[in-house]
């Protein structure tokens, strides 16, 4: 039996300083053998979606997002950011559980 990706443990991973995700845009994240989308909403609240649509394989991280949705880039399928859920669609993509709020590091 292989080890478990890090995505189905319940360790921290960390990503990098959030400054790295302009607000109301997003990422890719390579982690083992996964690919997650991570998003940083313009109030900060970080989501993070599979970073592949289903339907073939677009970066959701390169779509468009808003605080509720992010847009596939090649055929413009709507995720929900909250659930993972399509939009107007039967297609789905896994939703990571809540992963934090960006906050700017305090100067010392």
């Amino acid at each position: 039996m292989s080890d478990p990706s890090p995505l189905d443990k319940e360790a921290r991973l960390d990503l990098g300083p959030v400054q790295a995700i302009p607000p109301g845009q997003g990422r890719c994240f390579r982690i083992g053998s996964s690919a997650i989308a991570v998003f940083r909403l313009r109030d900060g609240a970080l989501r993070a979606l599979d970073a592949h649509c289903p339907h073939q394989g677009g970066l959701l991280s390169d779509g468009l997002v808003d605080n509720e949705k992010v847009l596939c880039p090649l055929h413009a399928l709507a995720f929900s950011l909250h659930t993972g859920a399509g939009l107007h669609h039967s297609l789905r993509v896994s939703r990571y559980k809540e992963i934090g709020r960006a906050r700017m590091p305090s100067s010392a």
